[in-house]
């Protein structure tokens, strides 16, 4: 995702987030959020391994480990890197927790916030929609948007965000969508945002097994 290159900011939980949880837990998954089906992708990151689905309709564009952080962007078939109106990225940033102890998944979520806002401070949007845990992990999860993201082209730019505390590292699971831009915020569709971070499910963390291969069948199976 464009706007989260540069995910790793100072912690803080800076950025007012309205909050509404149980949206999560009720939100639609009909089959419109998972057209086709989807399929298991795990991957050794940094010191556990990540599982999640990824719908059937998306193709992996690129992949790049650069130093203490990972990034794999999915984007819909006959879209690319460049061009594309919906993308999911999965990222991850080394020893955060080591470097930062009080490190939240809620703290983390804010500084990801606080980099959309300070790229535009007149169309942002925030909404959370979930802070507990996901397969024994502290998670939390957002909505961010531009009304006019100037990274994008001319375009907005909305995103659904699951941030993950692993044992040492963070991860984050998204889903973007681009669309026409506004000059105002853009009402965020809590439903349909938190349809579609449930149709990626599970979001799950593994140990590294030794002398295990892909497809990783300690986690997937577990």
């Amino acid at each position: 995702m464009r706007l989260l290159r540069s995910f790793v900011t100072p912690l803080g939980f800076i950025v007012a987030i309205s909050f509404c949880a149980n949206w999560f837990a009720r939100a639609d998954t009909s089959p419109e959020h998972n057209a086709g089906g989807s399929v298991g992708a795990v991957a050794p990151i940094f010191r556990q391994l990540v599982y999640f689905r990824v719908p059937v309709s998306f193709v992996s564009v690129f992949e790049e480990t650069h130093g203490d952080r990972y990034i794999h962007e999915w984007v819909l078939s006959g879209e690319s890197v460049s061009n594309w109106t919906q993308m999911i990225t999965l990222t991850g940033a080394q020893n955060v927790s080591q470097r930062h102890p009080e490190a939240t998944p809620k703290a983390f979520a804010g500084a990801i916030a606080s980099r959309f806002q300070r790229t535009c401070p007149t169309s942002f949007s925030a909404k959370g929609i979930y802070e507990g845990q996901l397969n024994a992990q502290d998670t939390f999860i957002l909505v961010v948007g531009c009304g006019n993201a100037p990274t994008s082209a001319g375009h907005s730019e909305t995103a659904v965000i699951a941030v993950v505390k692993g044992e040492n590292d963070f991860y984050t699971l998204q889903w973007a969508q681009r669309a026409d831009a506004t000059p105002t915020p853009k009402d965020i569709d809590v439903n349909l945002w938190a349809g579609r971070i449930k149709s990626l499910m599970p979001l799950k963390l593994c140990p590294i097994v030794a002398g295990e291969r892909p497809p990783y069948p300690s986690c997937v199976g577990s």
